[in-house]
């Protein structure tokens, strides 16, 4: 196999195995709503395999940052659909990661809501809300039946993805966030159908993405997830539970025949994820970036030794939207500006240097 040779995962051709990862960059405004600048910053990047869009919220509660991206509303829908023709127009794939916040916000973020999550357990630290820094609260542990009513609007953020032109949905079960607090055994204190053995703390995370691609065609959905990334107090210590846990997701899973599976972790040629993989049986989407810079050289190995088949890029994909130019050809790289990932504006967005300029 080849980094720039095509790949099929589930229903989508891709030109190539480089995806670009989903990257918050907060340029959605207050109405999270996808503008002109996104719909350029987007296009500009069509030349990778895979986009995979910055997350995106399902349901106004779940909103975790300022200035993110929705798909609750029609306009939102709208604005998506505007980004889907700019990127199919130059030749692109893309698929929208859906993503709840979780604990992982504050009523001054998510429009005066409250704040959902597994158990009633604040993560520590302050998040960026509207009015400046502030504490995270302590969150309202979800009833049973509040946690369906976030399954369906999972499956209904899917259907007008879908509507809106994208090639598909990632659903974020990683980094801390709704769907990895309800598998994380530090975040789930729960002691119903949803907690307790690592089967019932992956019981919510199995009936989300079962109601996506029954919404949309499994062959459209993938599923991302970070085991032992203890990012954000969702902390997995323990390997065996880790595997008993993921073990038992993708065991659930394995039958639907998802597109892909995205795996965080530092080692995405270890033991765990080559394992998490196997039980997946599908298409496995390698990422290293939240522990270092994934390279030219490390995605080339990644698929070369088939470790995987596609290989997620961050930071050096906001720095050159021409990145598979670049690899290709071996030319030298455009410097991300970290200085600029959470700001707004083009700078540091739309305005980083193609190769022919």
């Amino acid at each position: 196999m080849n980094l720039f040779s095509p790949v099929t995962v589930g229903d989508l051709e891709l030109a190539n195995r480089v995806a670009m990862a989903p990257l918050t960059r907060l340029r959605a405004g207050a109405g999270g709503v996808p503008n002109d600048l996104m719909v350029e910053h987007y296009a500009q990047r069509a030349s990778v395999g895979l986009i995979v869009t910055e997350g995106t919220y399902p349901r106004a509660a779940s909103q975790a940052f300022v200035g993110q991206p929705g798909i609750v509303t029609d306009e939102q829908q709208a604005g998506w659909s505007r980004v889907a023709e700019a990127v199919h127009a130059r030749g692109g794939k893309l698929v929208m990661q859906v993503m709840h916040g979780g604990r992982v916000t504050h009523p001054d973020v998510n429009g005066g809501r409250r704040v959902e999550a597994p158990s009633a357990i604040a993560i520590g630290g302050a998040g960026h809300t509207e009015r400046g820094k502030q504490d995270y609260p302590v969150p309202h542990a979800l009833t049973a039946d509040e946690a369906r009513e976030i399954t369906a609007d999972f499956a209904a953020a899917a259907r007008r993805a879908v509507a809106a032109g994208l090639d598909g949905v990632e659903i974020h079960g990683a980094n801390g966030y709704l769907l990895h607090e309800f598998l994380a055994p530090t975040s789930n204190r729960r002691t119903d159908t949803y907690g307790g053995s690592p089967e019932a703390r992956a019981r919510f995370v199995i009936e989300v993405v079962t109601a996506v691609a029954e919404a949309i065609g499994a062959g459209r959905v993938g599923l991302r997830i970070s085991p032992e990334h203890n990012i954000q107090d969702a902390l997995e210590t323990d390997r065996a539970d880790v595997l008993a846990t993921y073990g038992a997701l993708l065991d659930a899973l394995r039958p639907l025949g998802l597109a892909y599976l995205s795996v965080l972790h530092a080692e995405p040629a270890g033991d765990l994820v080559q394992e998490l993989r196997r039980r997946f049986g599908g298409p496995l989407m390698a990422n290293s970036g939240f522990v270092q810079v994934t390279t030219r050289h490390e995605a080339q190995h990644l698929i070369e030794e088939a470790h995987a088949e596609l290989v997620a890029v961050g930071r050096a994909a906001i720095a050159n939207p021409d990145l598979v130019e670049r690899w290709q050809g071996g030319h030298p790289e455009n410097e991300p500006d970290p200085t600029t990932f959470y700001a707004d504006g083009a700078r540091g967005y739309t305005d980083y240097r193609f190769l022919d300029a």
